[in-house]
């Protein structure tokens, strides 16, 4: 059972309470670079990401948010360190949310941040990281949690209580356990995520096991897998994390094949373009790649559609029933069609 949180908005978006977890991810470029920074937005919002974080590391960077606000499809949230001015800016200069660390600014920049935040309404994260823990303190989940928290409670006793809280590490055993503790311990939104997780492999597994724990025991109300790689990578492993645990059922389920000696076909090339067609479906639907033909109706009838593949030809099946009988050369195509036929693309 998920525990419900208080809610917070960031642009139109409700974080919290009773509304869906939603997915964020981060883009590589500042906000300076307007051009670059809108066309990652864009393609990150065509595949499901339904936040985006943008590093402004100069107050040059605060200033262009302002344009990029004008440009973006997504709430934006602002990620800042070190210079609490740059913070006041990205709040001036339209951030939908910002994201700090508080403990990396003095007390009177933090009290201008909080200011500006309360003037536009704006809520704040309050990110804590494994990274960046006080020296004082000894690493562990329940320093990490009991840093957030004290912090937390620094921010309500300045008379702000518009806030998301993040407590991440690079150790997927330590995450949960510290986010165990602030769901126990707290009512505001948790955005969840194992911090520097790696590689699309290794970070997918990390997140998987950390993000799917804690999701399936109710706890989280913003997600990011944070890879080393394609952005687009991060979206697609949120969304499988979050379908895999019955936490939000949304978008394409791919189900295909490992390959073995009865294959025929190259099945590795076809599930990958096949995912790369599917990933910008959002309608709940599953789509099965398999290599065998003689196999693939009894493997792929849950299938709401699927390809099956066979030695210089292929099944197009819906619903287990077979509905086409392609070439190879075609496979893709005529897949395609029927998706279209399904109003899916």
């Amino acid at each position: 059972m998920r525990k419900k949180k208080r809610t917070v908005f960031i642009g139109k978006v409700p974080v919290g309470g009773n509304n869906p977890v939603v997915v964020q991810s981060m883009t590589k470029n500042p906000p300076s670079k307007l051009n670059e920074v809108a066309d990652e937005i864009n393609q990150l919002a065509s595949v499901g990401c339904e936040l985006i974080r943008v590093a402004v590391p100069t107050e040059k960077d605060a200033y262009f948010l302002s344009d990029l606000k004008k440009k973006s499809i997504l709430p934006v949230v602002a990620d800042i360190h070190f210079d609490g001015r740059i913070a006041v800016k990205a709040i001036e200069n339209g951030a939908d949310e910002i994201r700090i660390n508080p403990g990396n600014f003095p007390q009177r920049q933090l009290t201008d941040i909080i200011r500006a935040a309360k003037k536009r309404k704006i809520p704040i994260r309050i990110g804590v990281n494994s990274g960046s823990l006080e020296k004082s303190l000894v690493l562990s989940a329940s320093s990490l949690a009991d840093s957030a928290l004290r912090w937390v409670k620094r921010f309500e006793d300045l008379g702000f209580s518009d806030l998301k809280i993040s407590a991440k590490s690079s150790d997927a055993a330590m995450t949960v356990k510290t986010y165990r503790i602030l769901d126990e311990k707290s009512d505001y939104p948790l955005h969840l995520g194992v911090t520097e997780a790696g590689t699309v492999a290794t970070g997918a597994a990390r997140s998987a096991i950390a993000l799917g724990r804690l999701l399936s025991d109710g706890i989280g109300d913003t997600i990011r897998v944070s890879l080393t790689g394609d952005r687009v990578d991060e979206i697609a492993v949120c969304y499988e994390i979050l379908r895999s645990t019955g936490v939000r059922n949304v978008g394409a389920r791919l189900v295909s094949c490992p390959t073995c000696g009865r294959i025929q076909i190259d099945l590795t090339r076809l599930a990958q373009e096949v995912q790369k067609i599917i990933e910008r479906i959002r309608m709940p639907i599953t789509v099965s790649v398999m290599g065998c033909a003689v196999n693939a109706i009894g493997e792929a009838k849950d299938a709401d559609i699927a390809i099956a593949g066979g030695a210089g030809y292929g099944l197009i099946i819906k619903k287990g029933k077979i509905v086409k009988n392609v070439r190879e050369a075609d496979l893709l195509s005529e897949f395609k069609e029927e998706l279209i036929k399904m109003e899916l693309l």
